[in-house]
């Protein structure tokens, strides 16, 4: 960076190895030495990387809790003349961490953002798992109520990548297997770690090593896409859903469905009734 750059205030969006500190970038080291402020999930972890590399910016905290307050101030202290460096615990900012609203302030003051490239555990998994990476959806954290997660499972013919707690993973697997069990998937655990594990196999297969074995660590789970022809069965109980919740009674909705979609009575209502449970 020029001495020209540096008196100019911007925003500069820095990712932070995902577990291996030796995978932080030549230009992420450098924009975190010329910052005047880093603003951080929680400046103890990230003081672990700084000290690693012998730097000692000012930090501020910046998460969930506090980051449409703090990210007026950043905006403005930019806006003055100041650069400020964005980090997360881990990976890439936005991506299921905090940092959205201080980007958004930014833009909408017309302020420099700069994004730089580097760490995300879910491009990683994605490549790591096997499965095809022409086409995939990111979903974040996974939903916890059954009836959404197995609608999200079902809905797409794109890979599926997201984030998983190790404490419901063996139950998340037993979603998927129980209405495909043939469904190819791969667990990726503590990504660039020292117990690194990427487990690769059929979801019924998973599912049983997970229930026996709990996960442990952070986890990226890479879920091949439904087979062709399973959208329209979710459109079909996405629309008993509706006729219900507008007053209709279960079963005889649920036929007036199948006959015009061509999806059992049967098995929508009794995925009606699973919603309840």
């Amino acid at each position: 960076m020029t001495p020209a750059q540096d008196a100019i205030g911007r925003l500069v969006v820095c990712p932070t190895p995902i577990g291996n500190l030796e995978d932080v970038t030549l230009r992420v080291l450098a924009a975190l030495r010329q910052a005047d402020v880093v603003a951080c999930e929680d400046t103890r972890h990230t003081k672990r990387l700084l000290e690693r590399y012998e730097l000692s910016p000012a930090l501020v905290s910046l998460h969930e809790h506090n980051e449409a307050a703090r990210a007026r101030d950043l905006a403005a202290r930019i806006g003055a003349g100041a650069v400020v460096a964005l980090v997360s615990d881990a990976g890439t900012p936005l991506v299921s961490d905090p940092g959205f609203a201080l980007v958004r302030a930014c833009l909408s003051e017309g302020l420099q953002v700069e994004v730089l490239p580097g760490a995300s555990a879910v491009l990683t998994a994605l490549v790591a798992s096997g499965l095809a990476p022409e086409r995939w959806l990111f979903a974040g954290f996974l939903p916890r109520r059954r009836a959404e997660l197995d609608a999200l499972f079902q809905s797409t013919t794109d890979t599926l990548v997201a984030f998983e707690s190790p404490r419901r993973l063996a139950a998340t697997l037993g979603v998927l297997a129980e209405r495909d069990p043939e469904r190819r998937l791969a667990v990726c655990r503590e990504l660039t770690k020292l117990h690194e594990e990427v487990r690769r196999g059929a979801a019924a297969e998973l599912a049983a090593h997970y229930e026996e074995t709990p996960a442990r660590g952070e986890i990226v789970l890479v879920v091949a896409g439904a087979p062709p022809g399973l959208g329209e069965r979710e459109r079909a109980l996405a629309a008993l859903r509706e006729l219900v919740e507008a007053g209709a009674r279960a079963r005889p909705a649920a036929a007036v469905v199948a006959k015009l979609t061509g999806v059992r009575a049967n098995e929508l209502y009794r995925e009606l009734q699973r919603d309840g449970q």
